[in-house]
C-alpha cells in the first residue's frame, strides 16, 4: 500500500537548504550582473576556482555568526532582515580586503556598491521567499505519539516548542492500567484499534513510542504498528526525537536508565582530538591573556569605583573527576555578596554592580580563566564548572549530575550558548540536559558551532 505523503522538511534538511540557496542566488545574482553590465570584478570562472568560493565560504562564516542559519532567525522577517545585512556587509567586506586570493580591488566604487547590493538582495530575496514559502505550515509534520496519559501534555509541548512544524496532532494512551479520562491542552486522543485508520487518513508521517509500559502495547497495537512500518510509516524512540531536536539529553525522561541511552563520544578519548584541542587552547589563551593585560587598567580604575572591592577574585569550581580548582574571576559584585550563604544566581541579581553586569554581558570578566586553562583546570569549551555547595545539593536530587564531570570544564560550553544561569535546580536540569549532549556529540564540528555561538552572544550582548 503507497500512500501520497504530506512534504516536509526535518531540521537538518532545512538548513542544508538554507545554505545550498544562498549560495546558488548569489552565484545567480552575480553571474547576471556580469551578463548585463560591464562588471568584471567577481567572475566565475574555473581557473579561479579558490577565488569564486572565498565569498561563499564568508557568507557561511558570518552567517553562523550572526545567527543566519539559526531556524528561530530564518523564519522571523525582522530577525532575517538584521542577520542578512550584517552577514553581507561583514563577508564582501572581508571578501574585499583579502589580500591574494580575491580579485585585485576595483578602481571604480560603483562597481563594490554593486557587489555589495548584488549579495544583500539575492540573500534578501531567497530568505524571504524562505519565510513566506518553506517556512509555512502548509510544509508541517503530521505526527502521532504512543505514550500514558499522565505524560502526554509534557511530552507534546517538549518538542513542538522548539520545531513548530512539527505537529503531534494526536496520541495513543498506552498506560493499560488508567481508567479516568482527562482533559488534554494538545493533542486529540486515538482509540488504539483506530490507529491505522487514523494515520491514513490524517497524512501522519511519523509515529513516536514514548511509553515505558510494555504492557500498554496490545497484540494488536503491535500488529498495526508493524503494517504502518510496511507501508513506510516512520517509527521512532521518543529519546531518540528529542535529542535530535532539542540537542539535549532528555534525562528528565529516562530517569536512572539514562546510562543506555548515553554512550559516550569517542572524541573524549581520541589522543589526536585532544592533542589539537590543547594546542588551540594554548593560542587562545595566549590571544586571551593578552586582552587581559589590555583592559586591566581600565578595569583597575570602573572598580576601584563601581566594585569598590579587589580587582580579581578566586572561588572554589568543581572540575574534572570531581577535583576541586580554584578560578580566576574580575570582581562584578560587591564585596561580602554572600556572607548569609552560597545562592545561585539570577537574571537580575542585585548583588552585581552596573560595572560588573556590564563585564558579565560582554563576558570580560571571564578573561583571567585563561590562567585556568593554561595551568589544565579548565578547558576553553566544556560544561561551565559549579561549586562543590551547588554540586552536592544538585546531585542530591539528581544522581547522575556529576556525569558531567568526565570531562573538563570550560570557558564556554553547549549549555552557556543555549541557555542562560541555571537559577534553580529546575534550570540546573536543562543544563545539564545540555552539556550530557556535548559530552555524548563531542566533536570538532560541535566545538567550531560552540565557538561561533560564543561570538554571537558577545557581539549581540548576551552574557550572564
Amino acid at each position: 500500500m503507497f500512500l501520497k505523503r504530506k512534504m516536509h522538511f526535518e531540521i537538518s534538511e532545512r538548513k542544508v537548504l538554507l545554505s545550498l540557496f544562498d549560495a546558488a542566488f548569489i552565484f545567480t545574482a552575480l553571474f547576471l550582473l556580469s551578463l548585463f553590465f560591464d562588471y568584471q570584478y567577481y567572475v566565475l570562472t574555473e581557473y579561479r576556482f579558490l577565488k569564486t568560493f572565498l565569498l561563499i565560504a564568508y557568507v557561511y562564516i558570518f552567517g553562523a555568526i550572526f545567527e543566519m542559519y539559526n531556524l528561530q532567525t530564518a523564519s522571523n522577517q525582522l530577525h532575517i532582515l538584521r542577520s542578512v545585512i550584517l552577514t553581507s556587509i561583514t563577508a564582501v567586506t572581508v571578501y574585499l580586503f583579502t589580500p591574494i586570493l580575491s580579485p585585485e580591488l576595483p578602481k571604480q566604487r560603483i562597481v563594490i556598491v554593486l557587489f555589495y547590493f548584488a549579495v544583500l538582495s539575492s540573500l534578501l530575496l531567497w530568505r524571504f521567499f524562505y519565510v513566506y514559502f518553506l517556512a509555512s505550515y502548509r510544509f508541517s509534520q503530521n505526527v502521532v505519539m504512543i505514550c500514558d496519559q499522565s505524560e502526554v501534555d509534557e511530552l507534546i509541548l517538549g518538542l513542538e516548542s522548539v520545531d513548530p512544524h512539527y505537529k503531534i496532532i494526536g496520541f495513543v494512551n498506552s498506560d493499560a492500567s488508567a481508567n479516568e479520562k482527562l482533559d488534554f491542552n494538545y493533542g486529540k486522543e486515538i482509540k488504539k484499534e483506530d490507529l491505522e485508520l487514523f494515520v491514513t487518513k490524517n497524512n501522519v508521517s511519523e509515529i513516536i513510542i514514548a511509553s515505558q509500559k510494555t504492557d500498554g502495547i496490545t497484540p494488536d497495537l503491535y500488529q498495526q504498528l508493524l503494517h504502518l512500518l510496511e507501508s513506510g510509516n516512520i517509527i521512532r524512540e521518543y529519546t531518540q526525537v528529542y535529542e535530535s531536536k532539542t540537542q539535549r539529553i532528555p534525562v528528565h525522561y529516562i530517569g536512572r536508565d539514562f546510562y543506555r541511552f548515553f554512550p559516550f563520544s569517542r572524541s573524549n578519548n581520541n589522543k589526536l582530538y585532544l592533542l589539537l584541542i590543547r594546542i588551540m587552547e594554548f593560542f587562545f589563551s595566549f590571544i586571551g591573556l593578552v586582552f587581559c593585560g589590555i583592559f586591566i587598567p581600565i578595569i583597575s580604575l570602573c572598580n576601584f569605583f563601581a566594585n569598590k572591592g579587589s580587582l580579581f577574585y578566586t572561588q572554589e569550581r568543581v572540575g574534572k573527576n570531581g577535583v576541586v580548582f580554584k578560578i580566576y574571576k574580575f570582581r562584578t559584585m560587591t564585596e561580602n555578596s554572600e556572607i548569609n550563604g552560597a545562592v545561585f544566581a539570577a537574571h537580575d541579581d542585585k548583588r552585581v554592580t552596573p560595572f560588573g553586569k556590564f563585564m558579565r554581558k560582554s563576558r570580560i570578566d571571564e578573561l583571567p580563566q585563561f590562567i585556568n586553562v593554561l595551568k589544565g583546570d579548565m578547558a576553553v569549551i566544556g560544561p561551565r564548572p559549579e561549586r562543590p555547595f551547588f554540586v552536592q545539593e544538585i546531585a542530591n536530587v539528581m544522581p547522575f549530575y556529576e556525569t558531567r564531570h568526565v570531562i573538563k570544564p570550560g570557558l564556554t560550553g553547549w549549555a552557556q550558548v543555549n541557555y542562560s544561569y541555571g537559577e534553580s535546580i529546575n534550570e540546573s536540569l536543562v543544563k545539564l540536559q545540555y552539556d550530557l549532549y556535548y559530552i555524548k556529540h563531542r566533536s570538532i564540528f560541535l566545538d567550531l558551532s560552540i565557538t561561533f555561538k560564543t561570538i554571537t552572544t558577545v557581539l549581540f550582548y548576551r552574557g550572564q
